[in-house]
């Protein structure tokens, strides 16, 4: 039951594609989360060419984010305004990350560059998130009190001009240090693949200290942007969409992202964190043994050279 990718010149296993789709899809809606740090490197392991399986992928976590947004906007648990800044700034960050990324498939280094950017940020992201939710889950069946923390908001979010009030996240602050974070989103969308939801979650609950039933909703309405705007600009600029796994991969995961948003309120705050940090962790320290392992095959033909 294999189906032939026209821009990825490999055939694949198509109802793989799909349930692949339906638990990154699960994934996505469970932890608020665009799943792209996921399904990439495991399109990569399924014989997917990197910067075909960066960009094709978008195109569900798209679909995965909408499935989700639709689920927490009826809870009332999406800050629309916020959410829109950080778009705007991602819009611009995928901009420059596809012209980056364009560079570097023209030096032949777009696959390094991916490889390593998982590595680094999955392996930094991941660690951090597991530390911290397992030391939360050993203190509470320890029964020691929480320590107190310090919920004041950094001065300079209130110092920087351009301060706009954002009642459902019950913050009245500067709109450059959420349009940063979405820049920053954008340009791992185009070189990574990911909506940048495993960096925007910490950095909206611990930065800018929104409200905790807000986060995984705005999240997930400005991942739904960004990576529109990447996949549109990632076909027409390198032409590396394939619309195939694209299609197959959508089949799957607008229905797993219903279902884990569903699953969501089943767990603690800290139990759902420790979960994520460990498949962070593991699958940046995964794609960073690529790196040093000796490939089965050392020299290959390109596709579309000939013998």
């Amino acid at each position: 039951m294999d189906i032939y990718l026209p821009i990825a010149e490999v055939s694949v296993n198509w109802p793989t594609l799909v349930i692949l789709g339906a638990v990154v899809g699960f994934v996505s809606g469970l932890f608020g989360i665009g799943g792209g740090f996921l399904m990439a490197p495991i399109l990569v392991f399924l014989g997917i060419p990197p910067t075909v399986a960066v960009a094709s992928q978008a195109s569900h976590v798209v679909a995965s984010s909408t499935s989700g947004v639709i689920r927490y906007s009826g809870q009332g648990a999406v800050d629309f305004r916020m959410g829109a800044v950080m778009a705007g700034g991602g819009a611009l960050g995928a901009l420059l990350g596809v012209e980056l990324f364009r560079y570097l498939r023209l030096l032949g280094q777009a696959d390094l560059v991916v490889a390593l950017s998982y590595l680094v940020f999955l392996g930094a992201i991941g660690s951090l998130m597991l530390y911290e939710s397992l030391s939360e889950i050993l203190r509470r069946r320890r029964g020691l009190p929480a320590p107190r923390k310090d919920r004041r908001r950094p001065m300079w979010l209130y110092g920087l001009p351009l301060r706009m009030r954002f009642p459902k996240s019950g913050l009245y602050i500067s709109a450059i240090p959420p349009f940063g974070l979405g820049v920053f989103a954008g340009v791992l969308s185009a070189i990574m693949g990911v909506g940048g939801g495993f960096i925007l979650v910490p950095a909206m609950l611990y930065v800018l200290r929104m409200k905790a039933g807000a986060v995984v909703g705005t999240s997930l309405f400005q991942i739904i942007i960004t990576t529109a705007i990447t996949t549109i600009l990632q076909a027409g600029r390198n032409q590396t969409v394939d619309i195939v796994l694209s299609t197959i991969l959508l089949l799957g995961g607008v229905v797993g992202a219903q279902i884990g948003a569903r699953f969501a309120g089943r767990f603690r705050a800290e139990e759902l964190r420790a979960a994520l940090g460990l498949i962070v962790l593991l699958v940046g320290m995964q794609m960073g043994l690529e790196l040093f392992v000796r490939p089965a095959d050392i020299f290959m033909i390109a596709p579309g050279i000939a013998d």
